[in-house]
């Protein structure tokens, strides 16, 4: 029997949510074994887009399963999967009744299908909604609770242009918003590479919390700097277009082939290096160096939902290790004077605040206050001095990732 139209991308999606919840991976890993047998461009986006609005709203969507079964069934139950991605199609994709259930219940067969099917049309006839936005993971929930505004669509587009100067005529050509000179803000759905100044190389894409580490770095005026942990590039062509003479470290060849393709398109230059900054020994030290460490990420779960499920403990004190081994390393590469900024992608404060009191606590460094007029209107810095973002703020205006940022300077001497 033909297997209904739309098939192959449930039955990636739901690959692709097994692997994440149950093998700890991130939707990107997952992704190229899931889509191997989805052809179309469409059927990809659209077993993409399932997986993660099933991810984003999977502590709901449980909780709706749960209110229509006798007893709940197991977490990793295949029933329950398919439920998820049946109910993330109806509530948030807008996916017709008839078409969830044409293309859900052939994931599952005999007496788990009965049971799907069931679940579904009694939700169905109850005419059940989500909450205005997602019930996140107790950890996160109980760290930042106002996050969750931010969270309740995948995020817009932001652009960082090459030209601060020019944030007016990029604006008036591309439409958006820009909440900082040299930002745009635009609605997704376009291809990025069908957006004008593409090839050219006028701009690249990076959240505009990612692109406030190196705002806080300033003018470079021909100085040299580290940024370490570089790829896929956007802090490095920052630091290029601000005029910093870059030198740009990472050890994974695939990424930093993207970061040097990265450059080549938008006509900036660095010195690329790839190399484990854990063994690497510079022939000269820097002016400033910026460390946007290894991290678990979570900052990153507006675009990433699946970061929220799968990073713990271990995993962050994991990170943590890491991250400490670099600042130490790193600080040693610095001239006198040289100014440090170690930044994360993260909503941990063991990666963030409890590793800048660390700093504090343990090199002598100098802190230098990130100052209000250095950020965008809407965001203040902490009253140590230090920058924390996270995905509820500004979130009126599209929000942005969570990030920590902290600065120091070494003795003159």
């Amino acid at each position: 029997m033909a297997q209904p139209s739309g098939i192959h991308a449930r039955r990636a999606a739901l690959k692709m949510l097994d692997a994440v919840l149950r093998r700890g991976e991130t939707l990107e890993q997952a992704a190229p074994a899931a889509l191997r047998d989805v052809r179309k461009a469409p059927d990809q986006a659209l077993a993409r887009a399932i997986a993660g609005e099933a991810l984003r709203w999977l502590s709901d969507l449980d909780a709706l399963i749960d209110s229509a079964t006798k007893k709940p069934l197991p977490d990793d139950a295949k029933p329950r999967s398919v439920l998820r991605l049946m109910l993330a199609q109806a509530l948030r994709l807008e996916t017709p009744p008839h078409a969830v259930i044409a293309t859900g219940l052939p994931l599952l067969s005999g007496g788990p299908r009965r049971l799907a099917h069931g679940v579904f049309s009694t939700l169905t006839k109850r005419e059940v909604v989500l909450p205005d936005v997602p019930t996140l993971p107790q950890r996160i929930r109980e760290r930042w609770p106002e996050m969750a505004h931010g969270l309740a669509l995948p995020p817009e587009v932001d652009l960082h242009l090459k030209e601060t100067d020019e944030t007016d005529q990029w604006q008036a050509k591309l439409g958006g918003v820009s909440l900082a000179p040299g930002h745009i803000r635009l609605p997704r759905g376009t291809p990025i590479e069908r957006i004008e100044g593409y090839k050219e190389g006028a701009w690249w894409v990076q959240d505009l919390a990612a692109q406030l580490p190196t705002r806080l770095l300033g003018e470079g005026k021909g100085k040299h700097v580290l940024d370490l942990c570089a790829a896929p590039g956007g802090k490095t062509m920052a630091l290029s277009a601000h005029g910093w003479s870059v030198t740009a470290l990472d050890i994974s060849k695939r990424r930093l082939g993207v970061l040097k393709d990265n450059l080549k398109r938008t006509y900036l230059k660095a010195s690329a290096v790839r190399a484990d900054a854990l063994q690497w020994e510079p022939k000269n030290h820097f002016d400033a160096i910026l460390l946007d460490a290894p991290c678990s990420a979570t900052g990153t779960c507006r675009r990433h939902p699946d970061v929220l499920h799968r990073i713990g403990a271990r995993q962050i004190a994991e990170m943590v290790e890491v991250q400490r081994a670099l600042v130490e390393r790193a600080i040693g590469w610095l001239k006198p004077g040289g100014l440090l900024i170690y930044a994360v992608c993260s909503l941990e404060p063991e990666e963030g605040e409890a590793m800048a009191r660390w700093i504090d606590e343990t090199f002598g460094l100098t802190q230098l206050p990130i100052k209000p007029e250095e950020l965008p209107s809407g965001l203040q810095p902490s009253k140590e001095g230090w920058l924390r973002t996270h995905p509820g703020m500004l979130a009126d205006r599209g929000g942005l990732d969570g990030f920590f940022v902290g600065r120091w300077t070494t003795s003159a001497e």
